[in-house]
């Protein structure tokens, strides 16, 4: 394996990926699916870039990847190392044309596909007017939400031993990422350092901008570093994050400079019994919803489920914010829900936060994965943690 190919999921992964898609297609009465979303081409064919279209047929041999000039190199050596699908059709676009208008003109080549799904949250508007004049009613485009995503809910084997991997680094960064929030520097000081720290660990890039928020500004749950310095006493929000073969890990902790005050005890020993409550609940079969509830009720005996706003997790994988969703349950306009039911192979944070005005903050995050078992804690857990 070469350091090009490394990380990247084998063959069997990408075919099993691609069977998920076309189950999905068949279930919802598509001949196929425009797929626009750049990390839904990685999922499915290992290709990491700027541009790309990729159209999957309901039968095992129709894909077609179209690209342009910049990638038809890439392409060439994922084919050639036996990274991508066998029998993948590529379609380069022309010099001087455009990715719709090549879309366009396969669609209307293609007699078999009349009803083809177009990943609705990724295309705009403005495509979508486009792209249905240009084929003046040959091909019936249908909005198609969510399709790719459900299918990356679950993890394979080959991303779960990423993940693994990948949290056993983010826990190493507590330790000196703690070290690093001391009195008297600013936060754009320590998040420098932590990014560094990220990097040095191995990191490939930073799965977002990292937080650290001193004393009231933690009251702000996703505060931007700025030229605050840390007090004595303050308590210190730090959330930050790796990429590590293209899948993101996330993690928070809150730090005490110096003595601990009753009430940073008090919010922070609320929050830990929270995320305890939530893991706890957190099992095959359950809601997500229920893994929120569990969460909410802990600090509702404490007097604070007021101050605890957000949702209590979020998928991760590809993209830092992913599906199940782990909060409230809502009810979309077409009567949809996002309460997912939580099975083997999900993986996810679980990151109850309380934010006082005027005060400050506690958030605790830990990254979970679902075992047939039950939930196994992939960063690792810990206390309020004290500096001067």
């Amino acid at each position: 394996m070469t350091t090009e190919t490394r990380g990247l999921a084998p063959p069997s992964r990408l075919a099993d990926r691609l069977d998920a898609v076309r189950a999905a297609l068949a279930a919802d009465g598509l001949d196929g699916l425009v797929v626009s979303h750049l990390p839904h081409l990685y999922y499915l064919l290992n290709l990491r870039a700027s541009a790309g279209l990729a159209i999957v047929g309901t039968d095992p041999g129709d894909l077609t990847l179209i690209v342009d000039f910049r990638y038809a190199e890439a392409v060439d050596r994922l084919q050639s190392a036996g990274f991508m699908p066998p029998g993948l059709d590529v379609v380069p676009v022309p010099a001087d044309g455009t990715y719709d208008g090549t879309l366009a003109s396969h669609l209307r080549a293609s007699g078999s596909r009349r009803r083809v799904g177009i990943e609705s949250d990724h295309y705009s508007v403005r495509r979508w007017s486009w792209l249905t004049r240009a084929l003046g009613g040959s091909v019936e485009l249908v909005p198609s939400a969510d399709l790719v995503e459900r299918a990356r809910m679950v993890k394979d084997t080959h991303e779960i031993a990423l993940f693994r991997a990948a949290g056993h680094m983010l826990a190493d960064v507590v330790a000196p990422a703690t070290a690093a929030t001391r009195a008297g520097r600013t936060e754009l000081e320590v998040a420098r350092e932590i990014d560094a720290v990220l990097q040095a660990t191995g990191f490939e890039a930073l799965a977002f901008e990292t937080i650290v928020a001193t004393g009231p500004n933690g009251a702000l749950p996703h505060a931007h570093p700025g030229e605050r310095r840390i007090e004595e006493g303050d308590l210190v929000l730090l959330d930050f994050g790796g990429v590590h073969h293209r899948y993101c890990v996330d993690l928070s902790r809150t730090v005490a400079v110096g003595t601990i005050p009753d009430e940073a005890r008090r919010l922070h020993d609320a929050v830990a019994e929270a995320q305890a409550a939530a893991i706890a609940a957190a099992v095959p079969g359950v809601r997500a919803s229920e893994v929120d509830a569990a969460a909410r009720a802990a600090l509702e005996r404490h007097d604070l489920a007021d101050a605890f706003g957000h949702s209590t997790g979020h998928g991760l994988g590809i993209e830092v914010h992913e599906l199940p969703r782990i909060g409230r349950r809502r009810v979309s306009g077409e009567g949809e829900t996002d309460d997912a039911v939580l099975a083997p192979g999900m993986v996810f944070t679980i990151e109850p936060g309380v934010y006082v005005p005027g005060f400050g903050g506690v958030r605790i995050e830990d990254d979970v994965l679902m075992t047939e078992d039950g939930p196994e804690v992939l960063t690792t857990p810990t206390d309020l943690h004290t500096t001067r």
